[in-house]
C-alpha cells in the first residue's frame, strides 16, 4: 500500500507519458496546496466529510475481483468490456467498431483548474483506467461495459475512464460501480468524455458501492457541433457517494441528456452537483433526477444552467424531485440558473416532500392497503425516470433495487 506522499507521487508519475506526467505534477502542487473542503465551501454545502485521507493507502496491485454481474448478462452481446479493480485495469477486450485500451486518457487540456482537492488528488495520483474510442463514422451497435471495483480494505482506487468518440460516430458505455460490503474504501473516479462533431454518446452509470465505501466522482463532458451527450446515472450505494458532473455545450445544436435516480437509506450520503454550461448557439439540455431518502439518508443536488453571451436560442431544463421518507432523513435541492443571452428558453423545477395523501387516499379507495398504496407510489415515481435510461433491459435491475430499499425502511 502507498501513501499519499511526494514519493508515492513521483513514483507514479515516472511511469507515465510526458503529457500525462505534466498534468500529474501540476495537480500534486495543486492538491498539496488546497484545503480539505468543508461544508462552508459552496460547492460542499450541506454535506461534512467525516473521513481522513489519511486512512486510505493506493493499492500497490489489484485485489481479487469479484464475481460476475447480472448485469452483464441483462446487456447481452457486447462491443467491449473493461474491468478495472482498485485503479488497476486488469483486462480489456475491444471490436465492432470500438477501441478500448488501458491507460490514461489525457481528454481536458493540461492546464485544466482543477475544482477541488479531490480533482487534484486523482490528477496527481491516477495510474491507469479505460479509454474507450470510436473512429470517425464508427456506429457500433452493442454497448461497452467497464466493470470498476474496488476490493481492498483501507485502499484508495482512482480510476480514470475516457471516451472520445469521433465525428459523426456513435458510441454506448456502461459503468457498473460496486465494492462489497464491509470494506473500507475511497475511490475517486473521474470520466471524462469528448463527442466529436455530430457524434452520440450515452454513459450509462450503475452506482452499487458497498456501505462503507467513499466515492468522490468527477465527470467531464464536452460536445462538438450537433453532437448528443446523454449521462444516465443510479445511485443506490456508498457510505458517501458524491458526483460532481460539469458539461460544456461548445458545438452549436449540440445538446446533453442528463437522467438520474437514487435511493439513500441508513445513514448514506448522495450527493450531486451539475453545471451545465451553453456556449454556443442552438443548443440544447435537460436534467431530470428523482430521488428518495429514508432512515436517516440525506441527499443533496445543487443543479447549475450557465448559457453564456454565445448562447442564443438555447433550450434549457433542469428538474429534480425527491421523496422524504422518515422524519429522521434529509433532501436538499437547489436549482440555480445564470443567463447571459437574451434570446433563449430555460427554467426548472424542484420538490421535496412525503408520498401523496391525495394518491394513497385514491389507491386505498380502490382497494389497496396502505403498504401496497405506498410500494405503488413509489415505483410509479422512480419509473418516470427509470424510463428514460436507454437500455430497456436494465429497467427490472433499477426497479428492484429502488423496491429492495423501499421494502426495507417500510418493514
Amino acid at each position: 500500500m502507498l501513501p499519499l506522499d511526494r514519493s508515492t507521487h513521483q513514483r507514479v508519475a515516472s511511469a507515465l507519458d510526458a503529457a500525462v506526467q505534466e498534468r500529474a505534477a501540476r495537480a500534486f502542487e495543486q492538491f498539496e496546496a488546497m484545503p480539505h473542503p468543508t461544508e462552508k465551501d459552496e460547492d460542499w454545502r450541506y454535506v461534512e466529510l467525516d473521513f481522513d485521507l489519511a486512512d486510505y493507502a493506493i493499492a500497490d496491485a489489484p485485489g481479487t475481483a469479484l464475481g460476475s454481474h447480472e448485469i452483464e448478462r441483462l446487456l447481452g452481446p457486447l462491443a467491449g468490456k473493461a474491468v478495472n479493480i482498485d485503479g488497476h485495469t486488469i483486462s480489456v477486450d475491444g471490436g465492432d467498431g470500438v477501441e478500448v485500451k488501458a491507460g490514461l486518457g489525457a481528454v481536458s487540456p493540461t492546464g485544466t483548474v482543477l475544482s477541488d482537492r479531490f480533482a487534484a488528488l486523482h490528477d496527481a495520483f491516477a495510474r491507469d483506467g479505460v479509454i474507450v474510442s470510436t473512429k470517425a463514422g464508427a456506429q457500433p451497435e452493442a454497448p461497452v461495459l467497464i466493470d470498476l471495483q474496488t476490493v481492498t480494505d483501507g485502499g484508495l482506487a482512482l480510476p480514470r475512464i475516457s471516451v472520445v468518440a469521433g465525428e459523426q460516430s456513435s458510441v454506448s458505455v456502461v459503468v457498473l460501480q460496486r465494492s462489497p460490503d464491509g470494506i473500507a474504501s475511497l475511490v475517486v473516479p473521474a470520466f471524462e468524455v469528448s463527442a466529436g462533431a455530430a457524434a452520440r454518446v450515452e454513459v450509462t452509470v450503475i452506482q452499487e458501492w458497498g456501505d462503507d465505501t467513499v466515492s468522490i466522482a468527477a465527470h467531464r463532458m464536452a460536445s462538438g457541433r450537433d453532437a448528443s451527450l446523454y449521462l444516465a446515472e443510479a445511485g443506490y450505494g456508498g457510505r458517501y457517494s458524491r458526483l460532481r458532473l460539469a458539461v460544456d455545450l461548445v458545438g452549436a445544436g449540440a445538446g446533453a441528456k442528463i437522467v438520474g435516480v437514487y435511493f439513500g437509506d441508513g445513514e448514506q450520503t448522495l450527493d450531486y452537483r451539475y453545471y451545465m454550461r451553453h456556449a454556443a448557439r442552438s443548443t440544447t439540455s435537460e436534467m431530470f433526477l428523482k430521488g428518495a431518502v429514508a432512515d436517516h439518508a440525506k441527499s443533496v443536488f445543487s443543479g447549475l444552467i450557465r448559457i453564456e453571451k454565445e448562447g442564443q436560442k438555447t433550450n434549457a431544463h433542469q428538474t429534480n424531485r425527491n421523496l422524504v421518507l422518515s422524519d429522521g432523513a434529509e433532501a436538499h435541492s437547489v436549482p440555480n440558473l445564470e443567463i447571459l443571452a437574451d434570446d433563449v428558453r430555460c427554467g426548472h423545477g424542484s420538490a421535496v416532500g412525503p408520498l401523496d395523501e391525495e394518491q394513497r387516499y385514491y389507491l386505498q379507495s380502490r382497494g389497496l392497503d396502505r403498504p401496497r398504496a405506498d410500494r405503488l407510489q413509489v415505483k410509479g415515481f422512480f419509473e418516470e425516470a427509470i424510463q428514460r435510461f436507454p437500455y430497456r433491459a436494465l429497467d427490472s435491475h433499477l426497479r428492484d433495487i429502488a423496491l429492495d430499499k423501499y421494502a426495507a425502511v417500510a418493514l
